[in-house]
Parts: C-alpha cells; structure tokens; sequence
C-alpha cells in the first residue's frame, strides 16, 4: 500500500477571489454575455504607444532574447532612478534598483530576504490579502491593525502601539499608500510618523507604492504624486510597478529600492528564485520614461478622475455607507449597508449581480476577514462610460432586491 502523501501546510492560503470572478466574468463573455467588470485593478488602455512600439521592434528584429542581469538591465534600473529624480527630486544609484517579475516577485524577494520564520509583520486590515498570504506562505506570523475610517484605513503608531503590547514586537511593517482596497493615502507627515516609529522599533518599513501617481491632490498639493518612503529613511524598502500608473498589468515587471543591507540577499534569491524579469519586457519598459509615455499615462489618470467623480457622486443614490474617501488608485470600497437587500452578504450579492445584470465586483471578504463580508470593492480602471453603465445596472439590480 502506498504511503499517501500531503501538501504542504504553508500552502494553506486563501485563493484570490479576484482570479476566481474572473474567470466567471470571462465564461459569461464566451457565452455571449454582455459583462462589465469593475473588479480588477487593470487600466483598460493598456502600455504606452512608445512601450508597445519599441517592445514590437525587439520581436521583430530578431535579437536573441537571452537572460539579462538578475536585477535587471542598467539601462532600465538607471532610467528608474531617474524617475525618483523627476518625480520627487530624489537623488539614488541605480545599484539599489532592483527590477523584478512584477510587484508581486519583489514582494517575494523583500520578505524573504527581511523577515524570519516566526517574525512578526504588521499590515493593515482592510487590506491586499497578497501580502497577508505569502507572508504566511513563509512563515511569518501577520499581525492585522483593524484600520477602519477612523484612521483614514491606514495604520497609525498609536495601532502599532497597542499591536505591541498584545503581540510583542514587531519585524515589519507593510504600508501601502495608495492603499488597495481603499485608496486611501497617508500624509507627509503620518509618512514621517510610521518611518519614525519603525526606525525607533527596529521595525523595518516595506512601503507599496505601486499607485502612486494615480492620485487626486487638492489643488496646489505639496506631494501631488504621492511620498516616497525613500524621501525620509533609506533602511526600509520600497516596492513599485509598470502595471498601474503605465497600464503594464501583463507585461509582469515592477522593481524595488532596496537597502544596502539588503541587496546582496534580494541579488542571490532573485538569481534562484526566478533568475531574471523577462528580458523583452525590459528592454520595451524603457520607453516608459519618454516624454510621451508620461503624457499618456497622465491623460489616463485624469479620465480616471473623471471617473472617480462620477462614483462619489452617487453613492447617495447607491445607498452605501462608510465609504473610504479614494485619495488614489482606481478603487471604491464602502459597506453595503441596507443596499444588500435581501442577500446575507457581499458574496451573495456579488455572485447574483454578476449572474443577473452581468456587472462584476469584489466582495470584502479577500480584504477583510472580520468585516469584509458587508463590503464590496469596485474597480473604476474600466472607464467612465463602463461604470456609468454599471452603476445603472447596479442601482436596477437593488431595486429589484431591496
């Protein structure tokens, strides 16, 4: 008799529940349903024309796409610290750029490479369950900060206080501002606060930035894209992306600024673990710092506005309540309240709007375990004349289930 065999126990997370909608909404669309889906965080127009350009060149031109440099090509990482030049006048080496598969593998990288089993890592909840569940992944203990409105759904000293005297001390920290699901964003000054905190804690700071410069500043804001962690500490790391501001989802490329203390470890999981980002994807990235790119994705985060404006502009209508205030990224995340009619929770409702009306959206449940099963997420990256559309349905669909 064969000795059965096991799976192991750091594989039990939960799935994404994104991944799962989607694939509902595409066999909906294969059997010739009209969907629209406001629930991935995906911009609907895709690369810069400059990016898809040179990457068509590339293929066409032959040249053996080979491995490059684990941490990615110089010319790319050089162009990357460029941009922190650009954007928040901010002077680094590109020997602390690393390029990775995604944000996602540097997520990987940084955790491994920072964290020990059994450490202690803090995140905020409501919150992207990708950090929660490689962390566990890994063995290391998440320590959830119940971050609700009235901490603008972000974490707080004054919570990683009350973290530590519960838990004991703490390893990390994971921020992410812009936030997913909330949008929410801290200030220069609540930056500075939590950077504070943690370099008095020993605490190191693993900030996503992965949405800035999809943002709604007032007017003659001072930080109108967005703070970088690197502006007032250099010991925590930071973590970015090609998908959000540039569109880039597919292209699977995003990077980290990594401490000195760090790079060696990052350099020699990432030459094991994946050995290089994808080379074609390189190479096209970097025309997404051209004068051109920059304009175009500009163009999309104003549309993006636009969009954004609609949806604050019916929650009224919509019913729904405790809304968190969308400061940046694509995301609208508020509770259901009396709008979910005669469904038990958000799932239900999801499951029977996307069925009835063929709009999709996410219920709270991948971004809060305790209270995420009243709350739904809504992804405006789709367009303002799709959510306009399916806010209609939307509104169609309550009435019909109040």
């Amino acid at each position: 008799m064969r000795t059965p065999l096991s799976v192991a126990a750091r594989a039990n997370v939960q799935p994404f529940a994104v991944m799962d909608i989607l694939q509902r909404v595409a066999e909906l669309r294969a059997a010739g349903r009209d969907v629209i889906s406001l629930c991935a965080g995906e911009p609907s127009g895709g690369a810069p024309g400059a990016v898809s350009a040179r990457a068509a060149q590339i293929h066409a031109s032959g040249l053996p796409l080979t491995y490059t440099p684990t941490l990615g090509i110089l010319e790319l990482r050089q162009a990357i610290a460029g941009h922190y030049q650009r954007w928040y006048g901010m002077e680094l080496s590109a020997n602390n750029v690393a390029v990775t598969t995604g944000s996602s593998g540097a997520f990987m990288l940084l955790f491994l490479a920072a964290f020990n089993p059994g450490d202690k890592v803090a995140l905020a909840r409501p919150g992207y369950p990708a950090y929660k569940n490689i962390l566990k992944a890994l063995g290391i203990e998440v320590i959830e900060l119940d971050a609700g409105s009235e901490s603008h759904f972000q974490p707080t000293p004054e919570l990683l206080d009350a973290a530590v005297q519960e838990h004991g001390p703490l390893a990390g920290l994971v921020l992410a501002s812009p936030a997913n699901p909330t949008g929410t964003m801290v200030t220069r000054a609540e930056l500075e606060a939590l950077s504070a905190w943690c370099g008095d804690h020993g605490v190191r700071l693993i900030s996503d930035e992965i949405y800035h410069g999809i943002t709604y500043p007032a007017p003659g804001a001072a930080d109108p894209k967005g703070v970088c962690a690197w502006e007032l500490d250099r010991s925590g790391a930071v973590i970015s992306s090609f998908s959000k501001y540039w569109g880039m989802t597919g292209w699977r490329l995003g990077w980290a600024l990594v401490p000195d203390d760090l790079i060696q470890a990052v350099d020699a999981l990432a030459g094991n673990v994946a050995l290089c980002p994808p080379a074609p994807a390189q190479m096209a990235a970097i025309e997404a710092f051209s004068e051109q790119s920059y304009a175009e994705a500009d163009a999309f985060v104003a549309e993006f506005s636009r969009t954004r404006d609609y949806v604050l502009g019916k929650v009224a209508a919509l019913g729904w309540s405790d809304a968190a205030p969308a400061d940046g990224a694509f995301y609208f995340y508020a509770t259901l309240g009396s709008a979910k009619g005669t469904f038990t929770s958000s799932e239900q409702y999801c499951v029977a709007l996307l069925e009835s009306e063929g709009v999709a959206l996410v219920p709270g449940d991948d971004f809060d375990g305790v209270g995420g099963s009243a709350t739904v997420r809504l992804s405006f990256a789709a367009g303002y004349d799709a959510v306009c559309e399916a806010l209609a349905r939307i509104e169609r669909f309550q009435a019909a289930n109040a």
